[in-house]
């Protein structure tokens, strides 16, 4: 399994100490959504052995991941890391983590085994986008430690940009726009991914037409280049 950050990692900015990390140490996992008007569905936050595996970029995607890829349902990956004995956080935010706005989950007791950090959120509205971090061990010396992650397509369902309702695997369509910003009435052209693997999305292309039209986004307000989330990671003294 992979274990870098190459493929996640923006930029990082680290403060630490001396203090090698401890079992009584606490963990804290700040997300922001950076986006202009892109929402978060509600976040899966976790802290698991080097053996669970939300996701891996360039393998396809499991039948769990794109359920949360595609609807936001991340009830499959929570079982995953229930069955493996590993912990998480779901839904730190009570619903929707809106453009602007930060959630955190707290973890006690580290343990030696879990020492990996994983996210996941499907990013409303895309066909299959969602914001992710992979297996990222978890730094051993107290401090805070700031990431910057980017949004991965499932390449489990052409992006048509189309909002329908739908969300269920394989049932194409984006389930709706929280934010109101989005037309109606577009026409899909968009074919398959050529990467059927899970890849760097591309980011909506979407158009300016409200009633019809190649897509129901609205490339003026949709789109995003770079980084979609910051993570300010915490490891302190367990008080």
């Amino acid at each position: 399994m992979k274990k870098t950050l190459t493929s996640l990692l923006v930029s990082a900015s680290m403060l630490y100490g001396t203090t090698t990390l401890a079992d009584d140490r606490t963990l804290s996992v700040e997300i922001t959504n950076l986006t202009n008007a892109i929402y978060f569905t509600p976040l899966l936050v976790a802290k698991h052995d080097r053996h669970a595996d939300l996701f891996e970029l360039s393998e396809a995607a499991s039948a769990n991941l794109q359920a949360m890829a595609e609807g936001g349902d991340t009830s499959g990956l929570i079982a995953d890391l229930e069955a493996s004995g590993n912990d998480y956080v779901d839904n730190p935010a009570g619903g929707l983590l809106a453009p602007g706005a930060s959630a955190s989950a707290d973890f006690y007791e580290f343990g030696k085994k879990k020492r990996f950090l994983s996210i996941v959120a499907m990013l409303l509205p895309t066909n299959d986008g969602f914001v992710g971090l992979d297996s990222m061990r978890i730094p051993k010396r107290k401090g805070t430690y700031t990431y910057y992650l980017h949004a991965y397509d499932a390449g489990t369902e052409a992006n048509d940009e189309i909002i329908n309702g739908g969300g269920a695997p394989n049932t194409p369509g984006i389930p709706a726009d929280p934010g109101g910003n989005a037309g109606s009435g577009a026409v899909a052209t968009a074919g398959p991914d050529h990467n059927p693997t899970v890849h760097i999305h591309r980011g909506n292309i979407g158009d300016n037409d409200p009633f019809g039209g190649h897509s129901d986004l609205d490339a003026r307000v949709h789109s995003w280049d770079g980084p979609v989330a910051k993570v300010v990671v915490r490891v302190r003294d367990d008080d």
